[in-house]
């Protein structure tokens, strides 16, 4: 599968705190990559590396083939980048930012800039000022897409958006993703990384503790929840634990199998009282990782995904 953008061992630290440790991710072609991660688990960092924003201790970056580091603007010019808080010329109206921006692009951006604020119902001469929290979301959004650009990136885009234009925006990337256009989403919002997201990274302390498709982890893990005989005992998984809480006779797991159907097989063991078996959402494996007991992030049973 090809490859727009990929980071090789990125490293990054501010004074003793490590923010990155030895991050490696590719983002294919035409596809939704979401990046979930608590506040401080070094997503925005990782994207302003991407970017060329900001320079890495170690490890490289690239975006459509090109170093991040020294082709920074280059990569900026056509990539389509909406970061968490946006900087704009509060003075401006609406429609002077998106001529200011036009001449950084090619033909073109300034018409569909146009456009795309009518979409997102924006008054093309309101003062950004006066903007809500949410007309400037919708603001920088507009000013990201107008130049149709190949790699969309975005850092908690839906913030401050009302639910009709979060849904019609969540829409409008899966049909960029079908005309193969790529886009690298950090959220928040499990569920709307949920709804669109073909692959999904989960950073935890800086490292990626899961890389996978999200069909995968929805066609192979599973929640149990079981009552047992007995206090002590372990039970014969057909799977992967990865991460289990035991309370007296209570014993609730999420387990990954290629063949999720026999875990049912535990339904014979002696120890068994009670068996309840589910597909778990994506906040539960969030969770999970980033709360639970979780091997280390060199296992290839968390490691093997797609992404790579």
């Amino acid at each position: 599968m090809k490859r727009v953008a990929r980071f090789e061992n990125v490293t990054k630290s501010y004074g003793r705190r490590v923010v990155l440790d030895g991050l490696s991710l590719d983002i294919p072609e035409g596809s939704i990559v979401g990046l979930l991660g608590e506040n401080g688990a070094g997503k925005t960092t990782a994207i302003k590396i991407l970017l060329g924003l900001t320079t890495p201790d170690a490890g490289t970056s690239e975006v459509f083939g090109l170093d991040s580091l020294q082709h920074g603007v280059a990569i900026r010019r056509r990539v389509g980048y909406v970061p968490e808080q946006p900087v704009m010329y509060d003075w401006m109206r609406v429609w002077q930012v998106g001529w200011f921006a036009s001449g950084f692009y090619p033909p073109g951006y300034q018409e569909r800039f146009g456009k795309l604020i009518a979409q997102f119902s924006l008054d093309s001469q309101q003062r950004i000022r006066s903007l809500s929290k949410g007309g400037r979301a919708r603001l920088a959004l507009a000013l990201a897409l107008a130049h149709d650009p190949e790699l969309l990136v975005l850092d908690e885009p839906t913030s401050g958006l009302d639910p009709i234009v979060r849904r019609d925006f969540l829409t409008g990337m899966v049909e960029r993703a079908a005309e193969n256009k790529s886009v690298l989403l950090s959220s928040h919002q499990i569920g709307e990384v949920e709804r669109i997201a073909e692959f999904v990274a989960i950073l935890r302390d800086g490292r990626i503790r899961l890389i996978e498709r999200l069909d995968t982890l929805k066609n192979e893990v599973r929640f149990l929840s079981v009552s047992l005989e007995a206090e002590e005992g372990d039970l014969p998984v057909d799977g992967k634990v990865l991460h289990e809480e035991r309370a007296l006779r209570q014993w609730r797991a999420l387990v990954r199998s290629p063949e999720p159907d026999k875990l049912w097989s535990l339904r014979e063991h002696p120890a068994v009282q009670t068996l309840d078996i589910r597909s778990p959402s994506l906040e539960e494996v969030f969770v999970a990782i980033m709360t639970g007991r979780m091997a280390s992030a060199s296992n290839p049973d968390l490691q093997e995904a797609a992404v790579r």
